[in-house]
């Protein structure tokens, strides 16, 4: 094939393809646009997941009249002009390709007043060509509309994941804006509804509970006020670490809640978060990650932005020196502000009348520290266990017990998982859940991305013996809960559920919710059980289908053969 030069509407394309890789990406184009031109109000609207329709307004600068149709061509921008200005880049766009990539892509409509018009520029573009350019009332500022995005590229088109998933994405650009300018206020509203509306106070306190909610913001501290010098080429000036992290009581099971900013700018980092969790050491469980806001100011001549097609990522000078400058920062607050966990609990027993239930009956509380087993009469299994004996506990985690060929060690936590599990699929195949109420409705909060999951399949928690509805935004009721949860934190095990979904697609509700209640509900590791209860474990894990792994594909069992303990002693 002979080479020869790409025509200017497949270049478009490809060279879009690195800008626009959903339609979270043309969202994130447009809000930084608008808070470059100095925007104090943001809107944006959506429908279908992006695809139908995105739209952002903005009470901006605008655009002169006469540069809307250069704003379209591939390179133009008003924000950086010579090579030097790469070295002290202060806005988020800079290389004049987010508005031709996105008209590449999709039909595209721009109505901009400039301060002083009294009239504003309206362009209409379809493939990247414009097809009309008229006068039109319009207030100061910008308003972009995007309609079809992807219909001329099906490749990319069905590469999508779900709506769901698209509009919790687009939820998470327009809260990381939210945060990171707590002075701007900020709308979002998918397929008609409200999603997020930020005072623009300038208070990051009220953006957190806007995007976290009430329960999760209340449980924040403020960071202290770093006071650490840059010292990086020829620039000495204060790096300042600002935000809000969560007590250590707050905790999440991924690392969804870190949101990093540098001079503002969203970005990705794997180095910072891991100062930050450095900073939890000691505070967190194994396995559980930190709730973080956290703003890096320094020179913009210390930070290269421009490293990354979407500017996700950046590449600082002295990486080392912004790592312990966060890590100090993000510990000094913990030490200082960290406050004392509370314990609350109403429940009472419950019976749902959407289905039968059965008594539940627990064996007796040998001591304080001891939690009884649920027990139930179960079919004949598939036997794939022989009979065990327990001999005792090793560390407060692993039951030891003695089988016809050897030693047996199990871990409770995963035993009991599976356990859990095979009973939270089976009650909830047939219809019949054991629920436990509770004593007056609670309110739970969630996040924008977050609702977006739950409001479109809280009904799929019910079949497992939650009682939920919606109340008003991002607001549910919780009057049930499944009996194995009780005495737990329920609401941790819905939240960890709907940041699966969200990381995973939502494909399999079902699947998702068994695995998470399980693991929520199950025995932990370093409880102390006792002799009856270890007992009754192992007679569950025996009655299992598949006793030799948990949900989440470890092991149960390790077997150690008489044989191996033979060899081990020299016996043989």
């Amino acid at each position: 094939m002979p080479i020869r030069v790409l025509e200017q509407t497949v270049a478009a394309k490809i060279a879009a393809g690195e800008v626009v890789e959903r339609p979270a990406s043309v969202v994130k184009e447009l809000v930084e646009n608008s808070l470059d031109a100095g925007a104090s109000q943001v809107s944006v609207e959506t429908r279908g997941g992006g695809v139908s329709l995105i739209r952002v307004t903005d009470n901006g600068s605008g655009i002169p009249p006469g540069e809307i149709e250069t704003a379209f061509d591939r390179y133009a921008t008003s924000k950086v002009s010579t090579v030097e200005d790469l070295d002290s880049i202060v806005t988020f766009g800079f290389r004049g390709e987010a508005l031709p990539s996105i008209a590449a892509m999709a039909v595209v409509e721009i109505v901009s007043c400039a301060a002083g018009e009294s009239a504003g520029d309206f362009v209409s573009l379809r493939n990247g060509t414009v097809v009309e350019h008229r006068s039109e009332g319009h207030a100061r500022g910008t308003t972009v509309t995007v309609r079809d995005l992807f219909r001329s590229v099906p490749a990319r088109l069905k590469f999508l994941k779900s709506t769901i998933t698209e509009n919790s994405h687009i939820a998470r650009v327009v809260s990381e804006c939210a945060l990171a300018f707590p002075e701007v206020r900020f709308t979002l509203t998918i397929d008609g509804r409200s999603v997020i509306r930020t005072p623009g106070t300038g208070q990051l306190i009220e953006s957190a509970i806007e995007v976290y909610g009430l329960q999760v913001a209340r449980d924040l501290l403020d960071i202290k006020g770093s006071d650490d010098t840059w010292q990086g080429g020829n620039t000495t000036a204060p790096t300042v670490v600002t935000g809000m992290v969560g007590s250590p009581g707050l905790s999440r099971a991924n690392r969804d809640y870190l949101s990093f900013f540098v001079n503002r700018r969203s970005i990705s980092s794997r180095s910072l978060a891991w100062a930050v969790e450095e900073a939890y050491q000691g505070m967190l469980m194994t396995g559980r990650h930190p709730v973080a806001i956290v703003n890096i100011a320094i020179p913009p001549g210390e930070v290269d932005v421009n490293i990354h097609p979407s500017k996700a990522e950046v590449k600082f000078r002295n990486e080392r020196a912004v790592f312990a400058a966060v890590q100090r920062a993000v510990r000094g607050t913990l030490v200082e502000m960290a406050p004392v966990a509370r314990i609350e609990d109403t429940t009472a027993t419950y019976t749902t009348p959407r289905a039968p239930t059965r008594q539940l009956w627990t064996l007796p509380r040998t001591d304080a520290n001891t939690t009884a087993l649920p027990m139930e009469t179960a079919p004949t299994p598939l036997v794939s266990l022989p009979a065990l004996r327990v001999l005792g506990q090793l560390d407060s985690t692993y039951i030891v017990a003695e089988g016809p060929d050897g030693l047996y060690l199990i871990d409770q936590h995963a035993a009991h998982e599976r356990i859990v599990y095979e009973k939270a699929r089976r009650q909830q195949e047939q219809r019949q859940t054991d629920v436990q109420g509770l004593l007056e409705p609670v309110p739970f909060e969630v996040g924008p991305r977050q609702d977006e999951v739950l409001r479109n399949g809280y009904r799929q928690l019910e079949e497992f013996g939650f009682s939920i509805e919606p109340f008003g935004d991002r607001t549910y009721l919780v009057r049930a809960i499944p009996a194995v949860l009780d005495g737990k934190d329920w609401s941790a095990m819905v939240r960890e559920l709907l940041d699966t979904i969200i990381e995973g697609g939502g494909d399999n509700w079902s699947e998702d919710i068994a695995i998470t209640l399980a693991c929520h509900s199950a025995v932990r590791a370093g409880q102390t059980l006792s002799d009856e209860e270890m007992r009754e474990l192992i007679r569950q894990l025996e009655q299992a289908a598949m006793p030799r792994t948990c949900p989440h594909g470890r092991p149960t069992v390790i077997h150690l053969s008489s044989r191996q303990l033979e060899r081990e002693f020299r016996r043989v």
